[in-house]
């Protein structure tokens, strides 16, 4: 079930959103549910990644564990040619 809302939007965006939902033989309602979709994906990957970080900052604070720059690119460019290598261990 999907709840009603009303967004107020200016002139000019509006008259964007209509133009692109003509272009593309759409609702402007149907654009606008996918941009704020869309959007909302992002902003969820982007918060998920911003959380990783700080526990991952968290972490280090309290362990001092780390790769150095080095280690991981090392990694990265053997995962890259598809060799199967293990991830290097943590250090102080």
């Amino acid at each position: 079930m999907a709840a009603a809302t009303s967004i107020k939007l200016d002139e000019g965006l509006e008259r964007r959103v209509q133009h692109l939902a003509d272009a593309r033989r759409r609702s402007s309602h149907w654009i606008m549910r996918e941009a704020i979709a869309q959007y909302v994906d992002r902003e969820e990957k982007r918060e998920a990644f911003r959380q990783d970080a700080m526990r991952a900052w968290a972490s280090y604070q309290e362990t001092g564990l780390h790769l150095t720059l080095e280690e991981a690119d090392a990694w990265l460019a053997k995962l890259e040619k598809g060799e199967d290598a293990e991830s290097p261990k943590c250090h102080v």
